[in-house]
């Protein structure tokens, strides 16, 4: 979804990584999870919401960007889906910070791609150990459970025989019917916003996926926490040192609360393949 917010924006015609280019890319990031928060869960138990995928509510959404002001409130769109609790502000708590032996486990990655283009992404996760066995089978049991919600009303509410809705996003990308990129990464919610600003390096400024991956990244927490007590931090946002010091100085003045995070502490580890289909490489 964030991806359709920003296509109206071109945003290889702003300097990467300027001040105007990290708030809009941060602002429809926003925009998107406030909908994740509000309406994903398992779609057995409540319709899917295709219309967040819809051209026409991006546009909607897109507008919304204040390309000279951060916004501070959470703000789902409106769609048919309405669930018994409106969203327009989260019930859950605004903040907290998670247990750090919890918050210290990460996620996995593989992805494959062969010279006929096959494609394959996977990201497994979610049984530390300890955890508990089921029975004897050897089966450790997911921690995912944690990621419902016991708000009633909450699509994502906890109930018998329901899966939660869960971080992981492995990606596939194709270009004209063809694979062209495979792309997954640890970091709990921070893995649609490290895949999504790794694409646009390929896609927009044609970065090779080391370029892409290896380049800096932001993390926004301006969003309802998949884990632990379902913390949110409003406008909170963690920039890689690596970012000028005039973009930091653009972002806080924007009303971003920013905080500057060493290269190798910016939350996820993305992965990437590209399949060059002209070679089959």
């Amino acid at each position: 979804e964030a991806l359709n917010i920003i296509e109206r924006y071109d945003m290889s015609a702003l300097k990467l990584n300027s001040g105007d280019y990290l708030l809009i890319r941060t602002e429809a990031l926003k925009l998107a999870y406030a909908d994740r928060d509000s309406y994903y869960a398992d779609p057995k138990f409540v319709p899917p919401p295709t219309e967040l995928l819809a051209k026409s509510y991006a546009a909607t959404r897109s507008r919304l960007i204040d390309p000279t002001m951060a916004s501070a409130d959470f703000r789902p769109g409106e769609i048919s889906l309405r669930p018994a609790v409106h969203p327009s502000h989260h019930p859950g708590p605004k903040a907290g910070d998670a247990i750090a032996s919890v918050a210290s486990k990460d996620t996995t990655c593989v992805n494959a791609l062969d010279r006929d283009g096959v494609i394959f992404s996977s990201t497994p996760s979610g049984a530390w150990l300890p955890s508990v066995i089921a029975g004897d089978t050897g089966i450790p049991l997911t921690q995912r459970a944690q990621s419902f919600l016991l708000i009633t009303g909450h699509p994502n509410v906890l109930e018998p025989g329901k899966r939660p809705r869960i971080t992981l996003s492995p990606t596939l990308v194709t270009r004209s019917g063809r694979a062209f990129l495979a792309l997954s990464t640890p970091g709990g919610d921070n893995q649609d916003q490290s895949l999504l600003q790794v694409l646009l390096g390929v896609i927009e400024f044609g970065f090779n996926p080391q370029m892409a991956i290896e380049a800096p990244r932001l993390q926004t927490r301006h969003l309802v926490s998949s884990f632990d007590i379902h913390a949110m931090y409003p406008n909170s946002l963690l920039v890689d040192e690596r970012i000028s010091e005039a973009a930091f100085r653009e972002l806080a003045a924007r009303g971003h609360k920013v905080e500057r995070r060493p290269a190798s502490q910016n939350g996820a580890a993305p992965t990437a393949i590209r399949f060059l289909a002209e070679t089959g490489v």
